[in-house]
């Protein structure tokens, strides 16, 4: 365990038990979303690989504008 990490399970232990259910259900949804986001990047590559060769293509035959960003 990090030392990090440690010292925060420390402090949380000599919480009350309806406080500590707060932090688990927190750190339990945050590395459930964490899952989520890599299951979702790993099945687009295949898009965005797809998507940036058609970008480079694109600029390559002088379709594309170059990027003013005082306009954004």
């Amino acid at each position: 365990m990090s030392d990090l990490f440690d010292r925060a399970v420390q402090k949380a232990r000599k919480l009350p038990e309806a406080e500590k259910n707060v932090i688990a259900t927190i750190i339990l949804e945050e590395l459930e979303d964490e899952d989520r986001w890599k299951k979702a990047f790993s099945k687009s590559q295949d898009a965005l690989a797809k998507l940036a060769a058609e970008a480079i293509e694109e600029d390559r035959k002088g379709q594309t504008k170059e990027l003013d960003p005082d306009l954004l």
